[in-house]
C-alpha cells in the first residue's frame, strides 16, 4: 500500500479486548495525551458483543459517545469475535495490519488475567504483544491487506487493577490523571447499556479508590498505573526522580518557604 494512501500517523494506539475497557483502565492518560498534542487512537480488538443489554448499533453509539468525551479522534474496531477471541494467526494479522497502517510510535496493550471477569482480557493482552512483532515481518504482505512492514518502537502495559495475579515488571510508571479523571468517568458512564447507575456507582468507586491510591504514591490526587517490559531508560536521574511530587500530603517544616533566616 502506497505510502499517501495510508491514513494519518498515530503517535500512540492503545489496544483492549472490549469498547470501556481502556475508558477504565487508562481514559485519563488518553484524554491528557490528547491536550498534550499527541495524536491518539483507541483500537478496540471487538464489539463487546453479545452482552445481556446491548446491541451492536447502542455499543457502537456509547464507543463513539465514549471517545468524543476523551477528545480522542481515532477509534477503530478490529472486528475480531466477542466471548470466543484468542490468540492466534488470524488475530494476530488483523492487528498487526492496524500497526502498519497507523505507524505509531507507541503501542498500550491492556494485560492480565481476569477470571472474575471476560478471558477476553487476557486473549487481548497476548495478540498486543503479537501483533507488535508481526507488523515489522517482511514477505509476508499478503496478510495484512498489502501494507508495508512497519516496526513498532515501544510497548507499554496497562494493567488490569483486578488480575488475579500480582507480576514482577521490569518497571512501573504512574501518570498524573487529575485533571482528566473526570473526562475519564464522563467516558466510562457513556456506557449506559453495561452500567446501570447503581453498577455505575460501584465503577466509579472503583476507578477513583484505584486512581487515587496509585496517584497518592507519587504526589497525585489520581494517576494512571503503567508497566514497560524493560527497565526504564532516561538522561536525566533529576528528571525522572523529580517527574513524581512524593508524599500527597507532605509536612511543611516551619520557615521551610524557600529562604531560610540568617539567625541561625
Amino acid at each position: 500500500m502506497a505510502e499517501d494512501a495510508l491514513p494519518e500517523r498515530l503517535d500512540v494506539i492503545a489496544v483492549a479486548p472490549h469498547p470501556d475497557d481502556l475508558e477504565i483502565l487508562c481514559g485519563g492518560t488518553l484524554a491528557k495525551l490528547v491536550k498534550q498534542g499527541y495524536k491518539v487512537g483507541i483500537f478496540d480488538l471487538t464489539s463487546g458483543e453479545p452482552t445481556p443489554r446491548g446491541s451492536l448499533e447502542t455499543r457502537k453509539a456509547e464507543a463513539e459517545a465514549a471517545r468524543a468525551a476523551l477528545g480522542v479522534p481515532v477509534r477503530v474496531n478490529v472486528d475480531l469475535p466477542n466471548r470466543v477471541l484468542m490468540d492466534g494467526p488470524e488475530a494476530r494479522y488483523a492487528l498487526a495490519t492496524q500497526f502498519r497502517k497507523y505507524r505509531p510510535n507507541i503501542v498500550i496493550v491492556a494485560a492480565g488475567r481476569t477470571p472474575g471477569a471476560s478471558p477476553d482480557h487476557l486473549q487481548g493482552g497476548l495478540i498486543g504483544e503479537a501483533a507488535r512483532f508481526y507488523s515489522q515481518l517482511t514477505k509476508w504482505n499478503d496478510r495484512f491487506a498489502g501494507t508495508e512492514p512497519y516496526r513498532v518502537p515501544h510497548l507499554v502495559y496497562v494493567p488490569f487493577p483486578f488480575e488475579a495475579e500480582q507480576r514482577s515488571w521490569h518497571s512501573q510508571f504512574v501518570v498524573d490523571i487529575s485533571d482528566t479523571i473526570d473526562q475519564k468517568v464522563a467516558a466510562v458512564r457513556a456506557y449506559g447499556s453495561q452500567f446501570d447507575p447503581a453498577r455505575f456507582a460501584r465503577v466509579e468507586h472503583m476507578i477513583r479508590s484505584t486512581n487515587g491510591f496509585h496517584g497518592a504514591r507519587c504526589g497525585y490526587l489520581y494517576g494512571e498505573l503503567f508497566a514497560l517490559p524493560t527497565p526504564v531508560g532516561a538522561p536525566d536521574l533529576v528528571q525522572v526522580v523529580c517527574g513524581s511530587k512524593g508524599a500527597l500530603a507532605p509536612v511543611v517544616l516551619p520557615a521551610a518557604s524557600g529562604v531560610v533566616s540568617g539567625n541561625g
